[in-house]
């Protein structure tokens, strides 16, 4: 679906994305890179088939390996961003991880570690990211959630963390606005990724069926999202969640 997304529009543009090594977040910096953006490509993991991928477009990529929880570590890699292209645009703040648990049997080790890289990453990414940002009049989009929006079983951490992200965009939106920054998130539904791929089916069934769709959705469907609201055709989106989810939220 990546080769449906139209060339033009961002040419001369720099795209910082998290997350970037796979699912919605390589979506987004394949979005990107086809309106002809430089994609600065962030994961904890090594990100070099999306850098390779970005390359084949014709536009320019620079890997890093970051811990979005790590403050200085995502201070470091925007501004190292910035040295290695003059300038930020965009940012999609999109790294995620989750833990299954009933609340009060949830570790400790966990809850800390999706609140920082769920909550904590986004708070650091936009912290880091702003005052770029506010010399060319950029757009940063989070990744938030349907459960920003309601409750999940066994999910306590990561639906507190969304519900956050959700906050924090709204007050981010509020603060900036004025000053040239509109800051959005989307909230994915049930997105065909390696996130939900570790969910057996039977707990997924239900989430399925309660779209008005009936199935997944695609990572490149979130990321048309995000490519949208950073465009000049949503200048006058600000502060909004954007459920991206089949109809769950309606249904």
């Amino acid at each position: 679906m990546s080769g449906e997304f139209e060339r033009g529009g961002f040419e001369g543009r720099v795209a910082f994305v998290t997350g970037a090594a796979g699912g919605i977040g390589r979506a987004s910096a394949l979005a990107f890179a086809a309106r002809g953006a430089s994609v600065v490509v962030c994961d904890l993991v090594d990100p070099s088939d999306t850098v390779a991928e970005v390359e084949a477009q014709g536009v320019k990529a620079l890997p890093v390996q970051l811990d979005v929880a790590d403050g200085s570590a995502v201070r470091d890699a925007v501004d190292g961003a910035v040295r290695a292209f003059g300038r930020l645009d965009f940012a999609h703040n999109n790294a995620g991880t989750f833990a299954v648990a009933p609340l009060a049997e949830l570790p400790d080790e966990d809850w800390t570690r999706v609140i920082g890289v769920n909550l904590s990453g986004v708070f650091f990414g936009m912290k880091y990211q702003i005052p770029h940002l506010l010399e060319t009049g950029g757009a940063i989009v989070n990744t938030a959630s349907i459960w920003s929006e309601q409750g999940a079983a066994l999910q306590s951490a990561y639906v507190a963390s969304k519900h956050a992200v959700a906050g924090l965009t709204r007050t981010a939106a509020i603060d900036y606005g004025a000053r040239g920054i509109r800051v959005n998130a989307v909230a994915p539904g049930p997105i065909r990724t390696a996130m939900t791929a570790a969910v057996p089916d039977e707990a997924m069934a239900p989430v399925i069926g309660r779209t008005t769709l009936g199935r997944y959705g695609e990572s490149p469907e979130v990321a048309e999202a995000v490519a949208w609201l950073c465009s000049p055709a949503a200048a006058y989106v600000n502060g909004v969640v954007l459920p991206v989810d089949g109809g769950y939220l309606a249904a």
